[in-house]
């Protein structure tokens, strides 16, 4: 287990992939954003959904995703969407 399945929303399979895309620590996915995360982990698994959106968005917030803020789920619903219809 490393320092990203310490975070909120990140198991050990999440963490995996978020190793693969070349993030390894904090500071990296905080550096990434939840959407840059999400846009390589789309990359390498077409199954990425709207909630592991979440899940990067909590985790570099260090709160769990059911809590974040409805703005900030609006505003990552959206970029989710754009991205989806350009697919």
């Amino acid at each position: 287990m490393g320092e990203l399945s310490l975070l909120p929303n990140i198991g050990k399979v999440v963490e995996g992939q978020l190793n693969a895309v070349g993030i390894f620590t904090a500071s990296e996915l905080s550096a990434a954003g939840s959407r840059g995360a999400w846009l390589k982990i789309r990359a390498i698994d077409d199954s990425a959904c709207i909630h592991r959106l979440y899940s990067f968005e909590g985790a570099i917030r260090g709160i769990k995703k059911s809590e974040l803020p409805p703005e900030v789920k609006a505003d990552l619903k959206a970029f989710y969407q754009s991205f989806a219809s350009q697919v």
